[in-house]
């Protein structure tokens, strides 16, 4: 652009106090580069503007739009160029002079005691003054569309005074000159640029070149249609969202236009032990201009994993989280995010079961905490929640469960929180065809306790909570010692145990129970009131008890065991002590199933053993 002499027009920007370049330094310099988005949006802006007048009134303008950004690192200038609708002197005085908010002394006062790092620009328009958060002075040429336009050329050095002149411009559009600090060289380097617009420009729809190379994506996948889309392409633009991530379990391609507008693609990822579930990992854009990827209220709380990109073009360009946590298009974002997630899931659960499966490993917690959390949800996936189960790991949904066992559960469904120390108690259960389902996560004592308010005629019941009738054998009476009276053997037993446990051990709180179980390998077993043992694990889960047994549990001794049978004979030979040791014993095994021992108990269980094995020298 050629410059010819003309009057040049002084003044000063209109906007009430001269504090506002410090502001713009100071409080927004932790997120200087935004300039460069600010100053691309509104060059595309520009050209938008243009075509749309183009459209409407017929002008055949048939060029090819592009914004480029250009470097010259000898005379240290950063340059913004767009050929779309220019300005006027008129405009650049409307627009660039008259910085538009109210009461800018009440912003003042507002941002100086701010705290956090604030994304503040763009919401006074500021977006074009954010260029002075890395230059010392700036100039504007630019050229309007009308016809017999003149060339403008505005220059600011960082005051709130300016000057304006009339010059020779071939070329319709505008040219941003920031005359960059000594510190903001960094934005003279090809690579920082290239990250910065890659970051925040990465979908815009005009082309954007960076020495004469585009690098942005001008359709991203988000912008068509669905049916349109295939699933490898699904795959390769998740790919290129997170390079270094596992392909993801599902996705999902939103297009909304009322009530209000939302279009983008979001993914559950393939969990692992490095995946951050408390952070959002969503990418928020406002028409296809890149705005945050912390955006947690935009998502709901159970489904934080989810990754991707939304485009909300009726958010403002600069949400802060105030704005999002009181803007009810947010909360409405929120709702049908959660909708179409419990809908995918009831599609992908019908489609194929197999795959379903699959899926399922990785997102059953997150499911139940979204049906803890919202009915909406619950009611959407209530039918489609599967359970891992001890038939070789099968998985089943409740009404499945319940239809195989209903000679045997009487609408109780039995479960186990943790296959090794409740091994006894599945090998008993399956030795008799139950079937148990396995629920080892964390959230599972709070969601079959919400199941059970939901359906008043189920009943959750752990392993060791009690014995189903089927698992005591009531002929054994017959064939534990022949002659002898059952009820005098149950008593004699019961005696020893109340003396060891009850006396010797202390266990005040403690029942005995004596019964003959079909399984004769259990010699004793500890059985928990369920109930009870869930409330302690819900006041331990908030910080208001220890991890240990209830006080109040139930010693079940299998009276068909071998090792139960031979107590009997120890004591008619007179080796009480022998008998109480072995008891003792007894009880401390089927404790390991439920808790490891402090150091005084484990040395009294080794030295206990150690008197067992010297009695098998005898």
């Amino acid at each position: 652009m050629a410059k010819k002499k003309q009057t040049v027009e002084t003044g000063s920007i209109s906007i009430h106090t001269e504090n506002i370049f410090p502001i713009i330094k100071k409080w927004l310099y932790s997120d200087k580069e935004i300039f460069l988005r600010e100053l691309v949006s509104n060059a595309v802006d520009a050209i938008h503007k243009l075509q749309h007048i183009n459209l409407v009134e017929g002008l055949k303008i048939a060029d090819e739009y592009t914004v480029q950004v250009k470097i010259d690192k000898e005379a240290g200038t950063l340059t913004i160029v767009d050929n779309g609708i220019g300005m006027t002197a008129d405009e650049v005085r409307n627009y660039i002079n008259q910085i538009a908010f109210s009461s800018a002394e009440e912003f003042l006062e507002k941002y100086k005691k701010e705290e956090s790092d604030q994304q503040i620009i763009g919401h006074f328009g500021l977006g074009f003054y954010s260029a002075f958060m890395v230059a010392d002075k700036v100039e504007i040429k630019t050229l309007s569309y009308q016809k017999n336009a003149k060339g403008v050329h505005w220059t600011c050095s960082g005051s709130t005074d300016y000057s304006l002149e009339e010059i020779d411009c071939k070329a319709r559009g505008t040219e941003i000159i920031l005359h960059l600090m000594s510190d903001e060289k960094e934005f003279l380097e090809p690579d920082r640029l290239r990250e910065v617009l890659v970051r925040y420009c990465n979908f815009l729809p005009v082309s954007i070149k960076l020495e004469d190379d585009i690098v942005n994506d001008r359709n991203p996948l988000w912008t068509r249609s669905s049916s349109e889309v295939k699933d490898e392409e699904y795959i390769d633009f998740y790919k290129k969202l997170y390079p270094l991530a596992d392909k993801p379990l599902f996705w999902i391609h939103l297009n909304i236009d009322y009530p209000f507008n939302l279009k983008g693609i979001v993914y559950f990822p393939k969990l692992t032990t490095e995946f951050d579930v408390s952070k959002s990992h969503i990418k928020l854009f406002c028409n296809q201009v890149f705005v945050s990827d912390n955006c947690p209220e935009l998502i709901p709380e159970f489904l934080t994993p989810l990754q991707g990109c939304l485009d909300a073009p009726d958010l403002p360009l600069n949400v802060s989280r105030s704005y999002l946590q009181n803007e009810p298009q947010v909360r409405k974002i929120n709702e049908v995010l959660s909708g179409r997630v419990a809908s995918k899931i009831a599609d992908l659960a019908k489609k194929d079961k197999a795959e379903f499966i699959r899926i399922w490993t990785d997102i059953h917690p997150f499911v139940k905490y979204g049906c803890l959390r919202d009915e909406k949800f619950y009611d959407k996936v209530k039918d489609h929640i599967l359970f891992r189960t001890t038939d070789d790991s099968e998985h089943t949904n409740l009404e499945d469960y319940l239809a195989r066992g209903k000679d045997k559960h009487d609408n109780i469904i039995y479960y186990a929180s943790d296959e090794a120390t409740q091994a006894t108690y599945l090998k008993l259960f399956k030795s008799e065809g139950n079937e148990v389902i396995i629920l080892d996560q964390i959230i599972d004592s709070h969601f079959i306790s919400f199941i059970e308010m939901k359906n008043n005629d189920l009943k959750f019941q752990r392993v060791d909570a009690d014995l189903t009738q089927n698992l005591v054998d009531d002929d054994q009476s017959t064939k534990i010692v022949e002659g002898s009276d059952q009820k005098n053997r149950e008593e004699k037993i019961r005696d020893l145990f109340e003396k060891c446990l009850k006396e010797n051990l202390k266990k005040e709180h403690l029942t005995i129970r004596v019964e003959s179980l079909k399984d004769t390998s259990v010699s004793g077993m500890i059985l928990l009131a369920e109930q009870s043992r869930r409330f302690q694990e819900m006041a331990r889960s908030m910080g208001q008890g220890k991890l240990d047994l209830p006080d109040e549990h139930t010693m079940l001794i299998n009276l068909a065991n071998p090792v139960i049978k031979n107590l009997l004979s120890l004591q008619n030979d007179g080796r009480s002590e022998d008998a109480e040791v072995i008891a003792e014993q007894v009880y401390d095994l089927a404790m390991l199933s439920h808790r490891g021992f402090d150091r005084d108990q484990m040395e009294a269980f080794l030295e206990r053993s150690n008197k067992i094995l010297e009695l098998l020298g005898k």
